[in-house]
C-alpha cells in the first residue's frame, strides 16, 4: 500500500562507514522524515560518531538536529573496530565539518520527540542501541509511540566479532534486549541479510558513475576504504546498515520471516548471541521479522539513485 505521508524516522547510529551510506540514503529518500539523529560510541568512540554524523547531515544539506548519546554500554566497557572503519570512522575520508549539536542527551532528547510526536515514530537502531536502551527503559511507556523499530543487529548462525556474536548485539546486548521485551513491532537485519549487500570494486566504480556530487563521491570514497572481509570470501565488504533504511523504502526488495529472538546477556563466549527460532522450535511468541534475502542488484541501484540526488 503507497503511503501517504513521509515516515516520521529517528536513526540511532556510530558512524562508521556503513552508518555514513545509511544517513546519506535517509537524507536522500521522500518517503522518510528525519526528525533526529542520535550517535553513540560504537564502531570507534563518540567523539568520532558524533563529528561524523554532525558532518554527514551538514553534507546532505539537512539541517536534522544530531544528539549526542552513549558513549558506553549498559554494562561492560566501550570496544571499537577501527580496523575495520580507521581511526576516525570514515576510513580517513575527510568531510567538511558540521555544525555544532543539539543541546542534551540523546535519551533525554529521543523521550520528549515520543512524547510530542503528533505520529507514531520509526526508530532505526544501526549502532549497539544503548541510546534507545535508556531511553525506553526509564519510560516504556512510551513504546506505545513507536511504529516501528528497525535494527542492524544479529544473526542466526555464526557472528562477525566473535564466533557466536555480531558487533552491535555484542556491544550491548542488554540495551538490545530491553527492546525485544517492548512488545513493539521489530525488523532485524542482521549478518545473513547484509551479506548479501556486498560491496565489490565494480559495484563502487559504477556508483562513481552515476554523478559528481559531494555526498555521492564521498560515499564511494568511504566504502572503498573498508577491507574485504575473509568472512565473505575476500570479494568485498557487506554494506549492512543501509540494508536498515533501505527497509522502509522499498521493502519489496526483501523477503521476512517472523520470529521468536532473544540475545544471549550471559557472560562467556556466547555473550551477544541473537537466537533466532526461524523454525519455531522453541514454540515462543514470535516478537520480531527477520529480514532473510535481499535484491541486491536492486538495492545498489536504489543506493545510486538516491545518493546521486544529493548535493
Amino acid at each position: 500500500m503507497a503511503r501517504n505521508r513521509p515516515i516520521p524516522l529517528v536513526i540511532d547510529c556510530d558512524p562508521g562507514t556503513d552508518d555514513a551510506v545509511a544517513l546519506l540514503l535517509a537524507a536522500a529518500s521522500p518517503e522518510l522524515d528525519l526528525v533526529a539523529v542520535t550517535a553513540a560510541g560504537g564502531n570507534v568512540g563518540l567523539d568520532h560518531t558524533l563529528r561524523n554524523a554532525l558532518a554527514l547531515m551538514r553534507l546532505a544539506g539537512h539541517s536534522t538536529p544530531v544528539y549526542s548519546g552513549a558513549d558506553r554500554p549498559l554494562l561492560g566497557r566501550y570496544q571499537g573496530v577501527q580496523w575495520v572503519h580507521g581511526e576516525d570512522g570514515m576510513g580517513g575520508v575527510g568531510l567538511p565539518p558540521g555544525g555544532p549539536p543539539a543541546p542534551g542527551h540523546a535519551a533525554d532528547a529521543l523521550r520528549a520527540l515520543l512524547r510530542t510526536a503528533p505520529a507514531p515514530v520509526t526508530l532505526v537502531g544501526i549502532a549497539p542501541v544503548t541510546n534507545l536502551g535508556l531511553a525506553l527503559a526509564t519510560e516504556p511507556a512510551l513504546a506505545d509511540k513507536i511504529a516501528e523499530i528497525v535494527l542492524m543487529t544479529g544473526a542466526w548462525g555464526e557472528g562477525n566479532a566473535t564466533p557466536a556474536a555480531e558487533f552491535n548485539a555484542l556491544s550491548d546486548p542488554e540495551a538490545l534486549q530491553i527492546l525485544l521485551g517492548l512488545g513493539r513491532p521489530i525488523t532485524i537485519a542482521g549478518l545473513e541479510l547484509t551479506a548479501q549487500a556486498l560491496v565489490t570494486p565494480a559495484r563502487i566504480a559504477a556508483l562513481r558513475t552515476l554523478g559528481g556530487g559531494a555526498c555521492l563521491q564521498a560515499a564511494c570514497d568511504v566504502l572503498a576504504s573498508v577491507p574485504h572481509a575473509k568472512r565473505l570470501g575476500g570479494e568485498g565488504s557487506a554494506l549492512h546498515d543501509p540494508c536498515a533504511v533501505a527497509w522502509l523504502i522499498a521493502p519489496h526488495l526483501f523477503t521476512a520471516r517472523p520470529c521468536f529472538v532473544e540475545v544471549d546477556c550471559g557472560p562467556g563466549p556466547n555473550r551477544g548471541r541473537t537466537v533466532i527460532d526461524r523454525w519455531d522450535r522453541l514454540g515462543r511468541p514470535h516478537n520480531a521479522r527477520v529480514l532473510e534475502t535481499l535484491d541486491a542488484d536492486g538495492f545498489f541501484a536504489l543506493l545510486g539513485q538516491r545518493l546521486a540526488r544529493l548535493p
